[in-house]
This record gives C-alpha cells, sequence and structure tokens, in this order.
C-alpha cells in the first residue's frame, strides 16, 4: 500500500510540473514578406503542436484571423506605417476597426493594434508626426466601439530609439525624438499599455565582434557586467537593453508603464560581413532565451516582472529587403520544417482550448487516472518495483503529451 501511495503522488508531482510548464508563455512573429509560405490553415496546426499561445502579425490578414478562428490564441494585428497620416482621422480610424477587428474579435482572441513600426528611427519626418496622434485616434475609436478595454493600443519601437543603453541605470532616449516619447509614455500610463521594443543583440555582436563577447549575448555561461551604479549584475545583453529602457521611461516621469520585447531573434544564415550569422549561434540563442523564460524570471532591475517576448520569426522570409540575414531569422523553412532545433515542445506554453476541448481533456485525464488506479493495483500483486512503476508512469507521461499537444491539435485544426 505504502508503494502505492508513493507512485499516485508521483503521478499527481508528474502533472503538477507538467502543469506549470504548460502555463508559461511566448510569442511568434508571423511575417509574410515571402511567395512560398504555407497557407495559414496549415499553420494553425503547426503552432499548435508547438503550442505557442500568442502571435504577432504585421498586418490585419482576414485569412489568418479566419485560419485561427475559435483556437483562443492572442493576436497582436498590426496597422502599417502607410496608414498613420489617414488613421489621425476619427471615421477613417473607426473605419478600419469596423472591417479589420469587430468582425474576427468575437471567435478570434485580437489583444493588441501596433500603430506603425519602428515610426521614430526612420527618415519621414511626417511619419513621426503622425505616430502619436493616430495612436490616440485609433484608441479612442475603440473605446467608442466598446473595445478598449479587450484591444490595447501601442507601437514598437527599435532599440536605436536610445542615445544609452550602458550602463542600463543610465539608459535615456534620444534628446531629438524626446518630444515624440513623451507624448508616447504618457499615452501608455493613461491607458495601461506596454511599451514595445525590437531588440536584437545580433547586431551589436555584428558590428563590434571584437569588443562584444559572444557568450555575453548569446545567454551562454559567462563573467557578465556590473552596473556600476547600482551594482547589478548582467549575464546576457538583452535584459540590460531591457532595463535601459525602463530607466528612459523613468528619466520621463513614469514607473508604471510595462515594457514587453515586441521582437528578438538571430538569424542562421548572412552575407560574408555578417559576424555570428550562423544556424549554430541561432539555436544558441533561441534555446537559452527559452530557457530563461521557462524559469519565469525578470531583469536584474525588474526581477518581480517576468520578461515578455515575440521571438522573431516563425518562417525564412525569401522576399525581405536588405542583407542576407534579413531573409534568415526564421525558425522554419516554408516547408514548416525546422530551420535547427531549440526544443520547443519542451518550452512553448500550452494552447489555450475551446471549453468542449476542456471537458474532453478532463474526462481524458480522468480516464488516464483512473487507468493508472488499476494498473498501480495490479501491479501490487505482480509485486512491481517502485522504479519499473515509475517508469511505467513516466512513459505513459510521455504517451499522453505526444497525445496532448501532438495529435489532438493537428486534429482539430485539420
Amino acid at each position: 500500500m505504502a508503494t502505492l501511495f508513493r507512485a499516485l503522488i508521483l503521478l499527481f508531482t508528474l502533472s503538477d510540473s507538467f502543469g506549470r510548464i504548460c502555463s508559461l508563455g511566448v510569442g511568434i512573429n508571423y511575417g509574410q514578406i515571402a511567395n512560398n509560405l504555407p497557407s495559414p490553415s496549415r499553420v494553425a496546426p503547426l503552432l499548435g503542436s508547438l503550442n505557442i499561445s500568442r502571435v504577432k502579425l504585421y498586418d490585419a490578414d482576414p485569412n489568418v484571423l479566419t485560419a485561427f478562428a475559435n483556437s483562443n490564441v492572442e493576436f497582436i494585428i498590426g496597422l502599417g506605417n502607410e496608414y498613420l497620416e489617414k488613421m489621425t482621422d476619427p471615421v477613417n480610424a473607426q473605419t478600419w476597426i469596423q472591417q479589420h477587428v469587430q468582425p474576427y474579435i468575437s471567435q478570434t482572441k485580437i489583444t493588441c493594434i501596433t500603430v506603425g513600426n519602428e515610426i521614430l528611427t526612420g527618415n519621414d519626418a511626417r511619419s513621426m508626426s503622425y505616430l502619436f496622434p493616430a495612436m490616440q485616434t485609433m484608441y479612442d475609436a475603440l473605446r467608442n466601439l466598446g473595445l478598449s478595454r479587450e484591444v490595447y493600443v501601442t507601437t514598437a519601437h527599435s532599440i536605436g530609439i536610445l542615445s544609452n543603453s550602458f550602463p542600463p541605470s543610465a539608459g535615456a532616449f534620444r534628446p531629438d525624438l524626446a518630444e515624440y516619447l513623451q507624448r508616447i509614455v504618457d499615452f501608455h500610463s493613461q491607458t495601461n499599455s506596454p511599451f514595445l521594443i525590437n531588440a536584437y543583440p545580433f547586431f551589436a555582436y555584428k558590428d563590434n565582434p571584437g569588443q562584444v563577447a559572444l557568450d555575453y549575448v548569446l545567454f551562454q555561461p559567462n563573467p557578465g557586467t556590473i552596473d556600476p551604479i547600482t551594482n547589478l549584475k548582467y549575464d546576457n545583453m538583452l535584459y540590460a537593453q531591457i532595463d535601459a529602457v525602463y530607466s528612459a521611461i523613468k528619466a520621463m516621469g513614469h514607473t508604471d508603464v510595462q515594457v514587453k520585447i515586441s521582437e528578438t531573434g538571430w538569424p542562421s544564415k548572412g552575407d560574408p560581413n555578417e559576424v555570428g550569422a550562423t544556424p549554430q549561434n541561432a539555436r544558441l540563442y533561441n534555446s537559452n532565451l527559452l530557457s530563461r523564460l521557462q524559469q519565469n524570471e525578470g531583469t536584474p532591475a525588474k526581477p518581480s516582472v517576468p520578461v515578455e517576448i515575440y521571438v522573431f520569426a516563425l518562417f525564412n522570409e525569401n522576399l525581405k529587403p536588405g542583407p542576407a540575414s534579413e531573409r534568415n531569422y526564421g525558425l522554419y523553412y516554408p516547408d514548416c520544417t525546422p530551420v535547427y532545433d531549440i526544443g520547443l515542445q519542451g518550452f512553448l506554453p500550452r494552447m489555450a482550448y475551446s471549453a468542449s476541448w476542456k471537458n474532453e481533456l478532463s474526462f481524458s485525464v480522468l480516464f488516464l487516472s483512473l487507468a493508472s488506479l488499476i494498473y498501480l493495483s495490479r501491479s501490487q500483486t505482480r509485486k512491481l518495483s517502485l522504479s519499473q512503476i515509475h517508469q511505467s508512469i513516466h512513459q505513459l507521461g510521455k504517451d499522453v503529451y505526444n497525445l496532448l499537444v501532438y495529435r489532438i491539435p493537428e486534429a482539430l485544426y485539420t
């Protein structure tokens, strides 16, 4: 009887551990600047098998939003840079929401609209001047339609908006962008929306490989660096960049705005002058990053605020302009085979399923628990050792995991 009791404790411990792993969150950027990508209806089961629960788009593609109906995957949808001036008109903003949000939000979970991407580090002064008015107008339109508590408004910035990023406690925005950023930071504070930043330690290493330690940017073991003002230790560049943004926001009078990483990643291939763009480094960066996220940790300056990120990107995109690295950030090739293995199934969170699916899952868990009890009872008469029972339960758990994570989600989506 004691052996049976210990085995049951083991069974429930395994279930609890599985639940903790599945509760973690990470997002992915789903770009589509390519002519060879699978259809959204094929992408949905792929993301289901990977348990990805948050997706960021750069538009509001109706085919994608329809393909993910009833999946409860959370979507960030994007308003292109070319629409900023038009969206400063309240009528246009409300019409856009009525066309791109309202038809889908009852079945597809849309939680955010990004107004433009990296506008302030571009060369278009007119777009810079339209950015905040467009954000405010979009928010007002959501509020008029009763959606402002369900969908928040933000914009994604390049890390290039910083004039100083080290030490992190002295992080500061570029003086020439202060007039734009002050209004945006104030807006985030008032609407309780996050400040999004695109941060790529790859660029820092590529531009100065002799001075930037590769282990430091890849989350590998390294001596780290010390912020001389706070004495906080940083063992990776990404977390230092996040805290530098927090410091810059604080300098503008706010400590109530959360920073989220809207893009980060590492290319698996690049031009000859793009130092460090290899599949080995890409695998290390993304796998180590996901391992850190599994710990649900914060940055040194914000230890109680878990880091939230969207990995860039889901697929290699063959039509992206620029250097070769731009076309090689994907975790997957267009045929849905992985570019490299980072053990996604071990780190990414579970899908949020429908109520009917949850009922089926609950029944499955109950059935498996009863089956386990019967098996364990019989094992007593066969006088199996605890280690043998442990091994059997472990194999059962693996079989159940493969069933729930891979087979059933694929069947639901196809």
